[in-house]
């Protein structure tokens, strides 16, 4: 089978594709056929940035083809989407059985990743803010393959006024035509009027004038693995808040509760309340140029490879 690794830290040119034996799978896990893989920021700056190399994992979906030993609840044909942590920029990966989710009859393998694993963080960071009916937010990366579902949910669970900042002005019609209120570009000196919260998938220097976006008593939610460092004082003056999410923990801990937000994730898709947008697809040899997209923070949805 084909699949895309990397060998130094770099940019998108230091991934190559190679040829290498099918894997078999160990117990607890499947053996799936992928059709689709999502391209993620965290997965992008890690082949930049980390000294030594990673698999290159990530959201996939396809069809399931063998079953580990101890598997109950997925067989052989069965479609299923969720998170690989190892290799999955390939046409054939090992998933964790307790990670898979099943994809309803009628949506595609690039719905699935577009919609789940990225919906998934979108909700449980708009949950981790504990939204009331009619209070403002504000969504950064609002064009991302995050943001823009972070964006539509945050409306749907009642938002008055939903702002979303992005890095350029040029993705202004795209995060309107998903809802948005208002639009504020991160170089712009003041946010706007305040919100009563913020959903950050940025960090790094954006944490600082996202809490200033804040109105006394507003919380922020950082789920962004950009970094970054908040002063004391700054929520101090406006009894601000800061809290962390992290899609894992709950995958982990909460299973009972990852399942029905991913049940809700799809019924609401169903209905058409809810639409992912794909920026991209791109064959498994143009990893480089999905990664390129991602970087270069062009995207308006999610960037997927299809091996």
């Amino acid at each position: 089978m084909r699949r895309v690794r990397y060998e130094r830290s770099g940019g998108p040119e230091v991934l190559f594709l190679e040829d290498v034996p099918v894997p078999e799978p160990g117990p607890g896990e499947l053996l799936v056929r992928v059709e689709a893989v999502g391209v993620t920021l965290p997965v992008v700056r890690k082949v930049r940035e980390d000294r030594d190399p990673i698999a290159l994992g990530g959201e996939i979906a396809g069809a399931v083809v063998a079953v580990g030993e101890g598997v109950t609840g997925h067989a052989p044909g069965d479609r299923v989407t969720g998170l690989v942590f190892g290799p999955g920029y390939a046409e054939y990966a090992l998933l964790l059985a307790a990670m898979a989710s099943p994809v309803p009859d009628g949506a595609s393998a690039v719905d699935a990743v577009a919609l789940v694993r990225s919906g998934l963080v979108a909700y449980g960071a708009l949950e981790a803010a504990r939204p009331a009916p009619g209070e403002s937010a504000l969504v950064t990366a609002a064009a991302s393959g995050v943001g823009h579902l972070a964006l539509q949910l945050a409306r749907l669970k009642g938002a008055g006024r939903v702002v979303a900042a992005v890095s350029e002005a040029g993705k202004a019609d795209f995060v309107r035509g998903l809802g948005a209120d208002e639009v504020i570009t991160y170089d712009r000196a003041e946010w706007g009027e305040p919100v009563d919260y913020v959903l950050d998938a940025v960090g790094g220097d954006l944490l600082a004038p996202a809490v200033r976006a804040l109105a006394p008593h507003g919380r922020l939610v950082a789920y962004s693995s950009g970094g970054g460092t908040v002063a004391a004082y700054d929520l101090l003056v406006g009894a601000k808040s800061v809290v962390g999410f992290q899609m894992a923990l709950i995958a982990r801990g909460r299973p009972e509760l990852y399942e029905a937000w991913r049940r809700e994730l799809w019924q609401l898709h169903a209905s058409g309340d809810l639409r992912p947008a794909v920026h991209a697809e791109f064959p498994l040899d143009e990893a480089a140029r999905a990664h390129r997209v991602i970087e270069a923070r062009s995207n308006r949805g999610k960037v997927v490879l299809i091996p």
